[in-house]
């Protein structure tokens, strides 16, 4: 179908929700004209009142505000001087595609790139382009995977999909309130009959009259109803542009096929969602390790240190773009990956395949600097504030506040035993002296363990009590300075260096000092500084 007859029936679908409240109005209208007609005052009255609750929200659904438009994109803005090779290859591409090029470059955080258009009259006029590029997809694809990506997102352009976007999200979005405050009119019914309910009940229960259930379900019908005709009309729009939307992607497809490869598109959409996957785990275990803390890594590393995690996992992602399970599509989106990829491998082999793979990030000019000042754009004002770390003193230092943070429980219980400084001296000693399960019964227990009496009570205790003994070690250990937190970029975890032969001994150790009978000596000997006296 050609852009005009989608925008056509785009402009259709955004007329039928007018129309539909229209109708409803007239109908309502119709209601109230016929009661004060036919009807007595008072009867018509509390039509009125009726039908006026009913054309509030298809009221307030039509003449919504207007949207505001999507102009608070957190990233950074590049120009053709800042970033010639990039910008070279987006002209490029639009040329080849048959578009304007974008009036803007914007690099994100975000594992993705999109079309925007800033369009006016609800898309009949168009706008402002921006193309968004995420920065993670620029640290994990090839230069011509990423050329793919950015070639299927031009070709939105070209294909006049970003104009109609903004038609579609103005119905959406308003049929959505529409049923939204006809939602809120049934809750209110539905309070209102409960507590008349309740305090109908309330009155028979004084008078020794057995109470009627409550039940308020019936309370707002007439709403129910009317919402269920807005949610009809919206699955039905969602229905109708279905078929729009999925060609849009396959023909968006077809371009990057055309322009950068079969072989490339294909593997840029498997890579990308492998690089979901993976930047999400970076996330979370690795640029914000530090931040309760209060640290970051240094700047730049918190975009593009994923950089060494991919470095590092070669085998680990391979294994992901041979297993990774795709999740289908919601209704009435986008196709799924799966199928997007299946259509583009059962086209012809165009012989592409071998060409020179080069990474993306070669097409950026000064790449650090790039990554440091895109973070100034997209972190939050709190987190630019957080101190920066270089990575090993990062994840050493924010593992040894943690540390701290979990001994403290410990060592209160500890000081509340012995009235002493909770240290790791004044635990083995108040251990020596049998105060073991006085310290133990001060530490969070579940339900099961507090029930337990004797023996099982004890062998609920003892594993609280070996893991907070080890945390106040372990917090000793690096006091001394004789034991450093180290992270793999392989394994996703922390470690814990300790001196040598420490690692086998200190379990053994720390079995002993909890044991019925306590026996401290061989802890004692680890904590003591070579050249100390125990």
């Amino acid at each position: 179908m050609s852009p005009t007859l989608r925008a056509l029936r785009a402009i259709a679908l955004f007329a039928g929700f007018y129309l539909l409240g229209i109708l409803l109005l007239s109908v309502l209208c119709v209601l109230d004209w016929a009661a004060f007609r036919w009807t007595w005052i008072p009867v018509a009255v509390m039509v009125l009142a009726r039908t006026s609750v009913l054309a509030l929200p298809i009221v307030r659904g039509m003449f919504v505000p207007r949207i505001p438009k999507d102009d608070d994109v957190r990233g950074l803005h590049v120009d053709d001087t800042r970033q010639p090779r990039l910008w070279a290859m987006v002209r490029d591409l639009a040329d080849r595609v048959g578009t304007r090029t974008p009036d803007e470059i914007v690099l994100t955080d975000q594992v993705d790139a999109s079309a925007v258009e800033d369009t006016r009259f609800l898309g009949l006029f168009a706008g402002r382009r921006r193309l968004l590029v995420g920065l993670p997809l620029v640290a994990g694809l090839s230069e011509a995977q990423l050329r793919s990506v950015l070639a299927h997102e031009i070709s939105h352009f070209a294909n006049s999909d970003t104009r109609l976007t903004a038609i579609n999200t103005r119905g959406r979005i308003q049929t959505a309130r529409t049923i939204t405050h006809f939602q809120e009119w049934v809750g209110k019914a539905v309070a209102t009959e409960r507590a008349r309910q309740e305090k109908k009940a309330a009155k028979a229960l004084a008078k020794g009259k057995k109470a009627k259930k409550i039940d308020p379900s019936d309370a707002g019908t007439s709403l129910r109803r009317m919402a269920a005709l807005y949610q009809r009309y919206a699955l039905f729009s969602r229905r109708i542009t279905l078929s729009d939307t999925r060609c849009a992607e396959f023909a968006a497809d077809a371009a990057a096929v055309r322009i950068a490869g079969r072989d490339v598109t294909a593997s840029a959409l498997l890579e990308t969602q492998v690089l979901l996957d993976m930047h999400e785990d970076y996330m979370d275990t690795y640029a914000t390790l530090g931040v309760a803390a209060g640290m970051l890594p240094p700047p730049g590393q918190v975009l593009g240190g994923l950089r060494h995690v991919l470095a590092a996992r070669k085998d680990e992602l391979e294994e992901m773009r041979d297993s990774m399970p795709f999740e289908p599509s919601a209704p009435y989106t986008h196709p799924s990956v799966t199928e997007r990829i299946a259509r583009i491998e059962a086209l012809p082999d165009d012989g592409r395949a071998s060409e020179p793979v080069e990474p993306a990030l070669g097409l950026l000019v000064d790449t650090e600097r790039t990554l440091a000042d895109a973070e100034e754009q997209v972190l939050t004002p709190q987190m630019l504030r957080l101190r920066r770390v270089d990575w090993p003193d990062l994840v050493h230092e924010s593992m040894t506040t943690y540390g701290k943070w979990s001994a403290q429980k410990f060592s209160t219980a500890v000081a509340e035993v012995t009235g002493g400084d909770g240290s790791v001296t004044d635990a083995l000693d108040a251990l020596d002296a049998g105060a073991q399960w006085q310290i133990a019964d001060r530490l969070p227990k579940s339900d099961e363990a507090r029930a337990a009496t004797g023996r099982a009570a004890r062998e609920f205790a003892r594993p609280k009590l070996r893991d907070g003994l080890r945390q106040l070690v372990v917090s000793e250990y690096v006091r001394q300075g004789r034991a450093r937190w180290r992270l793999s970029w392989i394994d996703n975890d922390t470690s814990l260096e300790l001196p040598r032969g420490h690692e086998e001994m200190l379990p053994v150790a720390l079995d002993a000092t909890v044991a019925d009978v306590p026996d401290t000596k061989l802890l004692r000997e680890l904590l003591t500084v070579p050249g100390q006296c125990a």
